[in-house]
C-alpha cells in the first residue's frame, strides 16, 4: 500500500484578490492548509485595461447575441421591436465597415467622471462598464431592450445595472469599435461585502473561508478542499483539467471558491472527485502521468485560492462534442453534448448554461436550460446518469442567427459550454405540498428536471400540475411522454392550452390570464404550502406573475425562471 507524503510545510497564500501570477506554492508555518483570502466584492480589471500611466489596449472579447430570444425576470427588461436593418447581423456589419463609431477618429482617451456625465443624451450617450467607457449612441437602435434601457445608464457607471440584466454578456467584442477609453484612475473605498470580524460576532473572516491542502503518493496527487460548510454535494463541485491546467470551483451559497493552477507535472486524463457531504470536505484525486516526486503542486494563476461572490466570478467555458441531434417537433431539436473526460460538472435542477459560438467573426452567447433525455421515470440508459452528457432542447428559429448556426453543427463538432448558473433552490420544492408549473413553449425546459425531482424525491407533495401553453397542437413538446407520466403517477396532471387551436381541439384555449389561472391553479387544501414556477417569453412571465399576485399568491410562493 502506498503511503502518502505531504508536500512539506508551506506558507499560506495570502496574496490579495486578483494579484499577478505567483510562483509555485511554498510551505506554511501552519503545515497543510492554504486558506483563501476573505470574501470580497469588486469587479476584476477587464481584459486589456491597463493601470495608470500605461497605454490602453482595446480588449479582445466575446459578446452574446443582443437579439437572443431569452427570458428575463418578471419586471425586468422586455424586448422592443427593432426597425428593419437593425438586427445583430446588421450591427456586426456596421462595426466591420470601418466607420468611426466613437467620434474620436481612433483616439483612446482617459475619461473623468465629470466628462462622462456630460454625455447623457440619446444623441450623445457614453456608458462606463467595468472601467471602460463606450459611446453607445450608434448602438441605440440595435439594442433589443430599447433606447430607454440604455439611457438608464447614460453618463454614468452602468456596471451594476448591466449585471442585473445580463451579467453573462461579454460586451467587449460587440462594443469594441465604440470604445472611447478608460475611466481616469481614482482611489476607491474598500469594497463592500468584505466579511469582517465586526460583522459576525465570535468569528473571523479567516474562520469562514475555505482552505486547501495537497499530498501525494507514488501514483496520485490528492487535493483536499475544506469548505467549512455542511451538505456539500457533487453539483456544487466543478473541476476541469486540461493540458496541465487545473481549475476547481466549489459553489458555497452565493460565493465561489476557486483553485486554479498550472500543475507542476502532467497528469493522466480523467480524475476522481470524492465528497464527504456531512463535513464539507472535497477531494480531487489526479493520476500522475510519470512516477516522479512533485516538489510543488504547481504555479498558482491569478484567481487561484480566491473566495468571492459568484456574480463577480467570470464565466468559464469548456469545449463539448455534439454526439446526437434528434427532432422533437417540427421546429425543435434535442441536442446531446458530451463533456470532456477531464471535466466534472453536473447541472443542478433549475439552472442553465451558456453556449458560445463564433458567428461572422463575433463570439455570440445564449443561455439554455439542460434537461433529461427522457421524462419516463423508469428510464435506465446509463448515459442519462453518468454525468458525461448535457441534453438541450432548442427551438430553431427561421430567422434566428444563433439557433440556425447551432442547427448547422455536425455530429462530432464542438461548442463551448459554460459552468451552470441560476438561483433556484430544491428546498423550495421540498417544503411544498402543491407544485404548479406554468410553461410556454421552450419555457418547458426547466420544468423537465424539476418534474423528475419532484415526483421521485419529494414525498410530501400531494399535487404536481403542469399547465403547458403553446400556439398549435404540433408545437407541444414531449406530449406523449407527459401523458404517459400522468398515467403512471396519480399526483401528476398535465393541462395543454393552445392559443391557435384547430376546430378539432377539445382542450383549453387562450393565453395566460386571470380567469384561466383562477380555474387551473387551485390548492389541494385550503392551507396547502404551494410553489408556482413559471417560465416563458417575457410578456408571458410578467402577465403570469401579475395574475398570480391578483389571485393572492405571495412572492415567496412564486419562482420565475430567468436567464
Amino acid at each position: 500500500m502506498e503511503s502518502p507524503r505531504r508536500s512539506g510545510p508551506r506558507t499560506p497564500l495570502q496574496a490579495p484578490l486578483r494579484s499577478p501570477p505567483r510562483p509555485a506554492d511554498t510551505a506554511p508555518s501552519r503545515p497543510g492548509r492554504v486558506a483563501a483570502p476573505a470574501p470580497c466584492r469588486g469587479s476584476p480589471r477587464p481584459p486589456g485595461l491597463p493601470g495608470p500611466g500605461r497605454m490602453l489596449n482595446v480588449p479582445p472579447g466575446a459578446f452574446p447575441a443582443p437579439s437572443s430570444q431569452q427570458r428575463v425576470a418578471a419586471g425586468g427588461r422586455a424586448k422592443v421591436p427593432l426597425k428593419p436593418g437593425r438586427s445583430l447581423m446588421d450591427w456586426i456589419r456596421l462595426t466591420k465597415s470601418g466607420k468611426d463609431l466613437t467620434g474620436l477618429k481612433g483616439r483612446l482617451i482617459e475619461v473623468t467622471e465629470d466628462e462622462l456625465a456630460k454625455h447623457n443624451k440619446k444623441e450623445d450617450c457614453w456608458i462606463c462598464i467595468r472601467g471602460l467607457v463606450y459611446n453607445v449612441t450608434p448602438y441605440m437602435e440595435y439594442h433589443p431592450g430599447g433606447e430607454d434601457e440604455l439611457m438608464k445608464a447614460a453618463g454614468t457607471d452602468g456596471t451594476d445595472l448591466f449585471d442585473q440584466v445580463h451579467r453573462w454578456v461579454n460586451y467587449e467584442s460587440m462594443l469594441k469599435e465604440c470604445l472611447v477609453g478608460r475611466m481616469a484612475f481614482k482611489p476607491i473605498a474598500a469594497p463592500r461585502g468584505m466579511v469582517s470580524e465586526k460583522n459576525i460576532p465570535g468569528t473571523s473572516a479567516r474562520d469562514l473561508t475555505p482552505s486547501y491542502d495537497w499530498f501525494q503518493t507514488d501514483g496520485l496527487i490528492t487535493i483536499v478542499v475544506y469548505t467549512k460548510q455542511k451538505d456539500m454535494n457533487a453539483e456544487l463541485v466543478i473541476v476541469d483539467c486540461q493540458d496541465k491546467r487545473l481549475r476547481g470551483e466549489i459553489i458555497l451559497a452565493d460565493h465561489s471558491y476557486l483553485i486554479e493552477l498550472d500543475l507542476d507535472h502532467a497528469v493522466q486524463e480523467g480524475f476522481d472527485v470524492n465528497i464527504a457531504e456531512k463535513v464539507g470536505k472535497v477531494e480531487i484525486v489526479l493520476k500522475k502521468k510519470d512516477n516522479v516526486h512533485w516538489k510543488v503542486l504547481g504555479r498558482p494563476l491569478e484567481s487561484h485560492n480566491t473566495f468571492i461572490k459568484r456574480t463577480d466570478r467570470g464565466l468559464f467555458y469548456r469545449k463539448c462534442k455534439l454526439v446526437s441531434k434528434t427532432e422533437v417537433t417540427h421546429d425543435t431539436k434535442l441536442f446531446c453534448l458530451m463533456l470532456p473526460k477531464s471535466t466534472h460538472l453536473q447541472v443542478p435542477t433549475g439552472q442553465h448554461v451558456y453556449l458560445k459560438q463564433v458567428i461572422a467573426g463575433t463570439e455570440v452567447v445564449k443561455p439554455y436550460t439542460p434537461i433529461l433525455p427522457s421524462l419516463t421515470l423508469d428510464f435506465k440508459q446509463p448515459s442519462c446518469h453518468d454525468g458525461a452528457h448535457i441534453y438541450l432542447m432548442i427551438k430553431i428559429y427561421s430567422c434566428g442567427l444563433f439557433t440556425q448556426a447551432l442547427d448547422r453543427l455536425q455530429i462530432g463538432d464542438y461548442i463551448s459550454v459554460s459552468s451552470p448558473e441560476g438561483n433556484f433552490k430544491k428546498s423550495q420544492v421540498q417544503t411544498s405540498e402543491d407544485l404548479f408549473l406554468l410553461a410556454a413553449g421552450t419555457g418547458f425546459t426547466p420544468m423537465v428536471k424539476l418534474l423528475n425531482f419532484a415526483l421521485t424525491e419529494v414525498s410530501c407533495l400531494r399535487k404536481v400540475k403542469l399547465i403547458f401553453f403553446n400556439k398549435k397542437e404540433d408545437d407541444i413538446l414531449w406530449r406523449n411522454q407527459l401523458e404517459e407520466l400522468a398515467l403512471k403517477d396519480k399526483r401528476f396532471e398535465v393541462q395543454f392550452v393552445l392559443s391557435e387551436p384547430t376546430k378539432d381541439w377539445g382542450g383549453k384555449q387562450g393565453k395566460i390570464s386571470l380567469s384561466l389561472l383562477s380555474e387551473c391553479v387551485k390548492r389541494s387544501r385550503k392551507d396547502s404550502k404551494v410553489l408556482i414556477c413559471i417560465c416563458g417569453p417575457t410578456p408571458f412571465t410578467e402577465q403570469g406573475v401579475e395574475c398570480l399576485r391578483d389571485l393572492g399568491y405571495s412572492q415567496e410562493e412564486m419562482h420565475a425562471f430567468t436567464a
